[in-house]
């Protein structure tokens, strides 16, 4: 049916949302594709459902054609398979938490492992069921601090997860490899640049991951990549890691009084002034500096982390988040805070501003007795042989030629520096360049983290029980509306892929007479009878420029102009992406724009 505009349940709006920080945002409201109902969370109009419907079924056929098969859970979900998993505790503040009349606890869910390896588990027992891939589209819901960027980062959005059960590794690599040539089609449908990118798993643990990001300014992510082709979140970044160095013949370290030099510059200062380093000045990559951070808990308890690093590096929050995991006894995401005032109180070992690597570290080296009794991780830089200034624990004081495995030692190495434009990618193609991007979906090789905590297993070839491995895959899917609408757009408004545009042609009647919107009215149902979408500007007492400028904002890709041609037998059709125009005549504008929306 063509929309008539005089008919559809829209409004324009001239000026932008007050509350809009970002380009899709202002221009999806303001085009009347979403209206807002709560901080993150947004009412969706016949306009906007378009868009996403066309958005799902580009998803839904891509997943349909690998196979997979389309289940639905409920959002409201109950608490005990989460409890089983450890979730209801780790996702902390972001989980939406209630309770029923009966007092009975429910959640809102943010992701579903949970419910469909339950649902395997209830129908399935043999090897002969196996492989299955399970997708669904549904809401998720959690609890953002600061919801921002309109539906890039809500309360509420919708996603597609799928879920792959397989009952060994090479299974598991094959339903791996199909999603993700079927997430590259996808996004080469929606008209979408992906960079895929090495991942971290996080809390979703598992082996392999990989991001799909969206290259743009912006984007919530940093990846880095080099012309060689490595591509990685910065948060799995590996470094380069150098060689032992052997340190018999190091000279002993020594304290040294450094008054008033709590920060690295001042350090540096003084220690050119104590001493020279044989043929050049200390530097700041000479010293080591020690980071004192607070990892709050799912319990929301505070547990202090020291990261010893080079002191010409700063200590990027997010990497350190990803991979601290690998150090605690907890599952689950961990939020990681630099460590405050109170923190270091609690600990009289750790003296800020000249705090030194005091864990293993031999107290007559440092002139301290005993640890500080806190995990002590250090950048992979740090190996052993390497030399250091660092701090000696004792205020005023620090160490000049501390030998890292000779004189201190720690309990492990953590990829948690930042990672910087013209560091050397590891796989060796080249220096790394930064970009930022927008997540748009994620695929993860799980194993068999849920299936062993919801005891899923199935019968093998032999009789016996064996675990089910899994694979765990989604997108983001309103997510994709944003992404595409901040990536295609100019500043007259929206401008839409075709695979995803509310309709074919926009057609606006430009006139007064009874001729031009009779004329209008059948190009529109003739188009329709050809199997093309059609919004119809049909309102009479409209001028032509308030519908040229609602056309331009609403951004379907083909503008047709019936108008001043019309005496002449032509109409006029405007090209939304490159501004061109030419005009058609009238008896052959059906033919000549299924050429163009179709690409014959």
């Amino acid at each position: 049916m063509v929309l008539r505009f005089s008919q559809l349940f829209l409004r324009t709006l001239r000026d932008n949302p007050a509350e809009a920080e970002v380009a899709s945002h202002r221009l999806l409201v303001r085009a009347g594709y979403i209206r807002r109902a709560a901080p993150g969370i947004y009412s969706w109009l016949p306009l906007g459902l378009k868009v996403l419907a066309k958005v799902e079924a580009i998803i839904r056929e891509e997943m349909l054609a690998i196979g997979a098969q389309e289940v639905h859970f409920p959002a409201l979900l109950p608490k005990e398979p989460y409890e089983a998993t450890n979730r209801w505790s780790e996702y902390g503040d972001g989980l939406f938490r209630l309770k029923d009349r009966k007092d009975a606890d429910y959640l809102l869910a943010p992701t579903h492992e949970e419910m469909f390896t339950l649902l395997v588990k209830d129908l399935y027992n043999s090897y002969k069921d196996l492989p299955v891939t399970l997708f669904q589209i549904q809401a998720k819901y959690r609890d953002e601090a600061r919801p921002r960027a309109g539906l890039l980062r809500g309360r509420e959005f919708i996603m597609k997860d799928s879920y792959s059960f397989d009952m060994d590794d090479d299974g598991l690599e094959a339903s791996y490899q199909a999603h993700r040539a079927a997430y590259i089609r996808i996004f080469e449908r929606l008209g979408m640049e992906i960079v895929i990118v090495s991942a971290v798993s996080g809390a979703m643990g598992g082996s392999k991951s990989e991001e799909f990001l969206h290259p743009t300014q912006i984007g919530e992510d940093t990846f880095v990549r080099s012309q060689g082709g490595y591509a990685a979140n910065v948060e799995a970044v590996t470094s380069i890691v150098p060689e032992d160095i052997d340190f018999s013949d190091a000279p002993a370290a020594e304290v040294a009084d450094t008054p008033d030099t709590p920060t690295i510059d001042t350090l540096i200062a003084a220690a050119n002034d104590i001493r020279s380093k044989g043929d050049r000045v200390w530097t700041a990559a000479d010293t080591l500096k020690n980071v004192v951070l607070s990892v709050v808990l799912p319990d929301g308890g505070r547990q202090l982390v020291v990261i010893g690093v080079p002191g010409d590096r700063s200590v990027d929050l997010k990497r350190v988040e990803a991979n601290i995991g690998a150090h605690l006894p907890f599952d689950g995401d961990l939020q990681v805070e630099q460590a405050s005032d109170q923190d270091l109180k609690r600990h009289l070992g750790l003296v800020k501003g000249y705090i030194g690597p005091g864990l293993s570290v031999d107290s007559r080296v440092l002139g301290v007795q005993g640890s500080t009794g806190i995990l002590y991780l250090v950048d992979p830089h740090v190996v052993n042989g390497t030399t250091w200034i660092t701090g000696a624990n004792i205020r005023g004081k620090h160490v000049f030629g501390l030998v890292a495995g000779r004189d201190f030692e720690w309990d492990g190495t953590i990829e948690a520096v930042e990672v910087r434009e013209g560091d050397l990618a590891p796989d060796g193609s080249g220096p790394l360049e930064s970009a930022r991007g927008i997540e748009m979906g994620h695929i993860f090789q799980l194993g068999r983290k849920y299936a062993e905590a919801l005891h899923l297993n199935v019968l093998d070839r032999n009789g016996k029980l064996s675990t089910v491995t899994m694979g765990s895959y989604g997108v983001g899917v309103t997510r994709a509306v944003a992404a595409l609408a901040e990536s295609n757009h100019d500043d007259r408004g929206l401008i839409w892929p075709r695979s995803v545009a509310p309709a074919d042609v926009h057609l606006v009647a430009a006139g007064r007479g009874d001729e031009v919107f009779e004329a209008a009215a059948t190009i529109a149902s003739d188009l329709e009878a050809a199997g093309l979408e059609v919004i119809y500007d049909d309102r009479e007492k409209v001028s032509p420029g308030v519908k040229f400028g609602d056309a331009e904002l609403i951004g379907v890709p083909t503008i047709l102009v019936v108008g001043r041609g019309l005496v002449d037998g032509e109409v006029e059709v405007k090209d939304r992406r490159t501004g061109t125009a030419e005009n058609v005549a009238v008896e052959d504008i059906v033919e000549h724009l299924n050429r163009v929306v179709r690409g014959e």
